[in-house]
């Protein structure tokens, strides 16, 4: 009886101590426990409908955080992420304008997004040019040219312009007539990014290249590639975001996006991934965009200042980062 019940006992310990260990248990049980604190402030903090509200509102921060994880776990960074979230939506918007159809105008979006991020790649991986350097130019260079094509002025869609009440379905439905569309979109890129990121080659390359890309290159990874691909992957999600941005409020400006890409980057840091790369999994960034979620929408209901929200986010990063360099040099000590 002893003897075939250890080897039982063994086989499911053996996952349970993998989870408790991983990198996104600490942010998992902060989750938790900002769940709960939220409930007890406020009764309707875990209704349905403010869950799924939330959901929404991370969707579009989710959606960039996922192309993002791809760059960051090649030991990269994109700080332009906003920048064509804003280009995107605006692309979009005037062609929509312009009378093309909704669909048409939708995939330039989407290709004004991927194009951004080669247009990254290239320069970081051709021209060797540290990617915190080149996504620092391009968050303005992205910006302005937003602004140039749209002569500083907004765009505003009307449901009276053909094809345009399709198009908010995008961002305004609800599946089934209860889950936001924005969330579902948000839910499917999550399980393609974890399958390409688990179940892949590229997401094996990508946690060779960023663990150790001289070893990577040595063992036969094309490391331009699997980074030229990760920046594609980061531009092309937040092309998406843009293009549900403008589907969402048929409202888009030139300074549309300005600072998400902070909040994308801390979401990717916040779930565990390590910010010199080789480290982290696309659930991690789930949970992640969950916490910011929660956290935000707590001091919301509390009714704490935009300021203050600011503040309390940067410190969470702070500490994020603190634990992981804190992780690092307990694993290098060992």
């Amino acid at each position: 009886m002893t003897t075939t019940t250890a080897p039982a006992q063994r086989e499911f310990a053996l996952p349970l101590r993998r989870m408790l260990h991983a990198r996104e248990s600490g942010v998992f049980a902060a989750l938790v426990l900002l769940f709960v604190l939220g409930s007890i402030l406020s009764p309707s903090f875990a209704q349905s409908d403010n869950l799924l509200s939330v959901g929404q509102q991370v969707s579009q921060i989710g959606i960039m955080a996922i192309g993002v994880t791809f760059v960051i776990l090649n030991g990269e960074i994109d700080l332009s992420v906003g920048s064509t979230y804003a280009l995107s939506a605006i692309s979009t918007g005037i062609l929509i304008s312009d009378g093309w159809s909704w669909g048409l105008a939708a995939f330039v979006g989407l290709a004004v997004g991927a194009v951004a991020g080669l247009f990254n790649g290239l320069a970081v991986v051709v021209l060797g040019v540290p990617s915190f350097i080149v996504t620092l130019g391009t968050l303005s260079v992205f910006r302005g040219v937003a602004l140039l094509i749209s002569d500083g002025a907004p765009i505003s869609l009307s449901s009276s312009q053909a094809g345009v009440a399709d198009f908010n379905l995008l961002g305004q439905g609800l599946l089934f007539g209860v889950i936001p569309m924005q969330f579902v979109f948000f839910a499917v890129i999550a399980v393609i990014g974890a399958v390409l990121l688990s179940r892949s080659r590229f997401g094996f390359n990508t946690y060779a290249v960023g663990g150790n890309q001289e070893a990577a290159r040595l063992v036969g990874v094309n490391v331009k590639r699997v980074k030229l691909t990760a920046f594609v992957l980061s531009g092309f999600t937040a092309g998406l975001a843009g293009v549900l941005g403008l589907s969402f409020l048929s409202y888009v400006q030139g300074v549309t996006g300005q600072g998400m890409e902070l909040t994308v980057i801390s979401a990717v840091i916040i779930g565990g991934a390590a910010l010199f790369g080789g480290s982290g999994t696309i659930w991690g960034t789930v949970i992640g965009v969950a916490f910011i979620g929660l956290l935000q929408n707590i001091l919301n209901v509390k009714g704490i200042s935009s300021f203050w929200q600011t503040v309390v986010t940067g410190l969470v990063i702070v500490a994020a980062v603190a634990a992981d360099t804190w992780q690092r040099r307990r694993k290098s000590r060992a």
